[in-house]
């Protein structure tokens, strides 16, 4: 593999994870670490079914949404990992344990609001009832039929049932779940392919020190010009890429987080695969654009296996969702 990254690339693409390092491609880093509760929110969401496909729902109890009905969801918790928000946040709303299976989406809601949306199972507990309604929920219930049937709190669970349903009957991209590595920063690292007609591969690496797959980071407020996901993507590719490259979407392979990271950070970086389409007209034998920046450069993919699974990855990723 010359001098390709070969241990990165094997464990970006199963899913696991990467010292993400001080150092990073694009815009400047933001100087200070993330801090749930005080720049970003992270928001965790399970989806849970029965024996008999019914779809575990909560009855809301806020003021604002009081008596409608929802997917068990809610805040993480400075500190907190997010496997075990959800557990906590399925637990206190329903009354059942559960465990996580895979995430099903990665949702963001501007530049430092993300949710990540989790397939789970039932573990034990019991369901919660009317009774024993709190400030957490009213009750929840196995709802068989149609969820629209119900006054909801909001549509937007509708995609995500979508989406568990296509998983349960055919998973599109393997079981991903949160690796245990610490991370200062809401960061992505990119595994950004060109691939042509007459099937060769590519893919891009940054050149400072050790050749790596290129690491880009967020900003955490409307302010910051790199703020979100995507728009620091397209910024570090704007700038090494000629002409304007126009990526295709966002496709999760794996996420790292350490609940209490260094100096209490909550940082997540997010390991992503995208696409760059050749030029028009196609051509089969075309060939990435040339790097503009010494920064970075192509690597052709000659080993078969690897090949095949970039390509196999290309289709088969947890969506990423703005």
């Amino acid at each position: 593999m010359g001098e390709a990254p070969a241990a990165e690339l094997d464990a970006v693409l199963g899913g696991g994870g990467w010292d993400v390092g001080t150092s990073f491609e694009g815009p400047p880093a933001p100087t200070g670490p993330v801090r749930l509760g005080r720049n970003v929110c992270y928001v965790v969401l399970a989806v849970l079914f029965n024996e008999e496909d019914g779809v575990l729902l909560v009855q809301e109890a806020k003021p604002e949404c009081h008596g409608r009905w929802y997917l068990p969801a809610g805040r993480m918790e400075p500190g907190e990992g997010i496997v075990a928000a959800v557990r906590r946040e399925v637990k206190e709303e329903t009354g059942l344990e559960c465990e996580p299976l895979t995430l099903l989406a990665l949702e963001e809601r501007g530049p430092a609001w993300i949710r990540f949306a989790f397939l789970a199972r039932p573990t034990g507990g019991t369901l919660k009832t009317l009774e024993e309604a709190d400030a957490e929920s009213l009750q929840a219930a196995w709802w068989p039929g149609d969820p629209r049937a119900l006054p909801l709190r909001a549509p937007d669970i509708l995609p995500l049932l979508t989406l568990a349903a296509r998983y349960r009957r055919s998973p599109p991209h393997p079981p991903t779940l949160p690796q245990d590595l610490p991370c200062p920063l809401l960061c992505l690292r990119l595994l950004v392919a060109f691939a042509n007609d007459a099937g060769d591969l590519w893919v891009l690496l940054a050149t400072a020190g050790t050749p790596h797959l290129p690491v880009v980071a967020c900003g955490t407020s409307p302010a910051e010009p790199h703020g979100g996901l995507r728009l620091p993507v397209l910024r570090l590719l704007r700038g090494c890429l000629p002409p304007d490259p126009r990526p295709g979407p966002l496709g999760l392979l794996g996420l790292q987080h350490r609940a209490g990271g260094p100096g209490g950070a909550d940082g997540v970086c997010f390991n992503v695969l995208l696409s760059i389409p050749p030029p028009e007209p196609r051509s089969p034998g075309a060939a990435p654009p040339e790097p503009r920046s010494p920064a970075f450069r192509w690597w052709h993919v000659e080993e078969e296996s690897l090949r095949g699974r970039i390509l196999q990855r290309l289709r088969a990723t947890v969506p990423v969702r703005s």
